[in-house]
């Protein structure tokens, strides 16, 4: 197997008596998109500014392309890594339009080169048109893919982003986290993407790393991180759901208030085991024939589908998702039927 271009092996990192990373590992095979995806403080963007080298590790190892960046005893500088950077911020020069924008790091190449290589940028990222525009006339989105095509333009090893789509709507978001993807893919970069918001991470990742006070919980692709997430801290962080009590009845059965979940095995529960199971809001389908009844608490439009709250008849709640021709009032009972895949169950907390 080749060598991969970003490996992490038990890096460690604090500040003062504060440890903000322990042991993390990953790798990132070239020509791939990672993401590390956690909520604030769990570590995320010290991990990026350590790949970056704008901070030293205090233990473990950083290669890239198989050469040790980082360790206790090694420390090369950001100049010499070949890593492009794109910050939360941006960081335009305000004073500069957007081709001096792109151009800024091409000091090496001729001028001719450096024209090429920016016009080559310039319609990557759609911006042709806005070429002479400085950043206070450009839009956040044309602002996000200057910045992009400038940290783009060196060709770096390995592209950082960190949390590049905060100042931005949710709708430009969505959009520009495709875009983003199409651009990063067509170079052939290799990238890392630190964000808190899972709809990025989804849209633009090959491979999501899930963090949580500094360790990384589960290092894996979209679908599996929602459909086998590998704790309950990323069955809750990943998407959304609620656990419903069980029990453990056969190596392949787990009995739960909506019936007998077939097909539930291998797991390492004991017979007769007090478990959580995962319903995902996809798990749970509106069925009018079906004689299982549940009561719409709450309910949130969403366009196209509606997410329903439903109350049990022994008081448990379950989550929804239901097309919107089927608008129901809170209050009214529905049926409803279970159709899981992918069964996720955990040990009870406290059992």
């Amino acid at each position: 197997m080749s060598i991969p271009l970003l490996q992490l092996n038990s890096v460690r990192q604090a500040y003062g008596k504060q440890a903000v990373i322990h042991d993390l590992t990953l790798t990132l095979q070239q020509g791939k998109i990672g993401c590390l995806l956690g909520p604030s403080g769990c570590g995320k963007t010290t991990a990026l500014r350590c790949i970056a080298g704008f901070e030293p590790v205090l233990a473990g190892e950083i290669f890239l392309n198989g050469v040790c960046v980082s360790s206790a005893d090694v420390f090369v500088p950001p100049e010499r890594r070949r890593i492009g950077m794109v910050f939360q911020d941006y960081a335009l020069f305000p004073h500069l339009d957007v081709t001096a924008n792109i151009g800024f790091g091409l000091h090496r190449l001729t001028a001719a080169e450096c024209a090429r290589r920016v016009d080559e940028l310039l319609h990557v990222v759609h911006l042709t048109e806005a070429s002479k525009k400085y950043p206070h006339e450009l839009s956040g989105g044309q602002q996000q893919r200057v910045a992009l095509a400038r940290a783009l333009a060196p060709k770096p090893e390995l592209l950082l982003l960190d949390e590049p789509f905060s100042n931005l709507d949710i709708s430009l978001r969505e959009r520009l986290s495709m875009e983003v993807r199409e651009i990063i893919k067509s170079q052939g970069i290799t990238a890392i993407l630190v964000t808190h918001d899972q709809a990025e991470a989804f849209a633009i990742a090959d491979e999501i790393g899930v963090m949580h006070r500094g360790e990384m919980q589960q290092l894996d692709t979209a679908f599996n991180l929602y459909h086998r997430p590998a704790n309950r801290f990323v069955a809750n962080f990943i998407g959304q759901g609620v656990f419903l009590p069980g029990k453990v009845i056969s190596a392949q059965q787990i009995e739960v208030e909506l019936g007998i979940l077939e097909n539930a095995g291998p797991h390492q529960y004991e017979m007769g085991s007090n478990v959580d199971v995962l319903l995902r809001p996809d798990d749970i389908v509106h069925d009018d024939t079906s004689s299982l009844q549940a009561t719409i608490v709450c309910k949130a439009f969403r366009g196209a589908e509606i997410l329903y709250t439903l109350r049990l008849s022994g008081g448990a709640r379950v989550l929804a998702l239901v097309s919107s021709h089927h608008n129901h009032a809170i209050g009214e009972k529905i049926g409803i039927k279970l159709e899981i895949d992918h069964i996720v169950a955990f040990q009870q907390l406290g059992a």
